[in-house]
């Protein structure tokens, strides 16, 4: 894997430059919200605990992303000096980013109720699995628990096998960080008009379940089977589906529209009458046969030159370690190597405010120069530190 060159770290304040945001430590979406607020150029302050675990992965410092262009603060928010501080945070902070079970700030005080009083304009970020109410609420659960519970894991799979876990990217990422993101950032713009906050309550069943919005309008259409790997883009329809190559790799099919599949079959090539009578769901077995015979007869990299700069939507099935070095995402600089970390550049992209590639560890180093930017002097910030409360 070689190492891409570019400037993501310099000269720009990024688009969210001068807002304040407070992120409890946890694990999973909300870091990566975080992330994704301080790329964007907020200043994100993420309240760790004194002995704060590393997580179940157990991700070495230098390439913990869940850290990075943060910086991070330990306290004990089990004392009250903690918890005073930080309210005493919060009365300073655009926003407020949490992922605990329902009624955990409420049991340190520090709910709502107790910020909101504090700061009228705060937003307030919450982050669940389930919501802050309903049967299931204080329920714990991950990814594959919200996929489940929101028909989405259902659709995903073969038709004859199981459903399959898509790594934690739709439920977490996807229900989770980019509601979270969507919520927190539609409420600071709100609250920039009429200086008061809210609660922005992002479950990520919920987010899923949006997420599902346009299938649930094929289902009442009659256009959607309500059976894995029997539709056009579930692995149902031979030109929407991957295929193994003559080196054991994968091609990635997608020519769903008559122009694109008359492009692949041209270049397959696909014989008749299968090339003619691409919709014809009768003959979806037999041809989805013919392309898997085809595609065995050259290695995966073959048929990416053959298809590569065509419309005919067919691409190679890359590791993640052979992604960064694909010319296209070398030539956008998808990539970028920094202090060593090879990891992915900001997105979006900013025409006039670009976002700014986090550092390759986050900033720990004073406690003090942190807590001044919230209104805590010096004399309070030794004061604290010396009696434990800060780490």
């Amino acid at each position: 894997m070689t190492e891409q060159a570019a400037d993501l770290s310099s000269g720009t304040d990024g688009p969210l430059a001068g807002l304040k945001i407070l992120e409890m430590a946890g694990l999973g979406p909300v870091p990566l919200a975080g992330l994704l607020l301080a790329e964007m150029g907020a200043e994100v302050v993420r309240v760790e605990r004194l002995s704060e675990s590393r997580g179940f992965m157990n991700v070495p410092a230098r390439y913990d992303l869940d850290r990075h262009g943060r910086k991070i603060l330990r306290l004990d928010l089990k004392r009250s000096e903690g918890r005073a501080l930080l309210l005493d945070m919060i009365g300073e902070a655009d926003g407020l980013m949490e992922g605990f079970r329902p009624g955990v700030m409420e049991r340190l005080q520090m709910g709502p109720e107790e910020a909101l009083l504090r700061n009228p304009s705060l937003v307030y970020g919450r982050m669940t699995g389930f919501g802050q109410q309903g049967p299931l609420s204080k329920c714990a659960g991950h990814d594959l628990t919200y996929l489940a519970y929101s028909g989405a894991l259902h659709t995903i799979g073969p038709r004859y096998g199981k459903p399959v876990p898509p790594l934690n990217l739709v439920a977490d990422s996807g229900g989770g960080t980019m509601f979270l993101i969507a919520g927190m950032l539609a409420a600071l713009l709100e609250a920039s008009h009429s200086g008061k906050g809210q609660i922005v309550d992002v479950s990520m069943l919920d987010g899923v379940s949006f997420l599902l919005a346009p299938y649930y309008s094929f289902l009442a259409g009659g256009l959607w089977k309500d059976c894995r790997g029997s539709n056009l883009i579930d692995s149902g329809s031979p030109f929407y589906n991957t295929y193994e190559t003559s080196d054991h790799r994968h091609v990635a099919v997608a020519c769903l529209e008559p122009q694109f599949f008359s492009e692949f079959a041209r270049l397959l090539p696909l014989d008749e009458p299968f090339a003619s009578r691409q919709y014809d769901e009768a003959l979806w077995p037999e041809m989805e046969k013919e392309i898997a015979t085809r595609f065995l007869t050259r290695s995966r990299d073959e048929w990416a030159e053959l298809f590569e700069a065509t419309d005919a939507c067919v691409a190679p099935v890359l590791s993640l370690a052979e992604a960064p070095d694909h010319p296209h995402n070398r030539a956008r600089h998808s990539h970028p190597r920094q202090d060593g970390f090879l990891r992915p550049a900001p997105a979006p992209r900013f025409s006039r405010t670009p976002g700014v590639m986090s550092g390759a560890n986050a900033d720990t180093s004073n406690a003090s120069a942190t807590l001044a930017r919230f209104g805590i002097d010096e004399e309070r910030s030794t004061r604290l530190r010396e009696l434990g409360i800060i780490g």
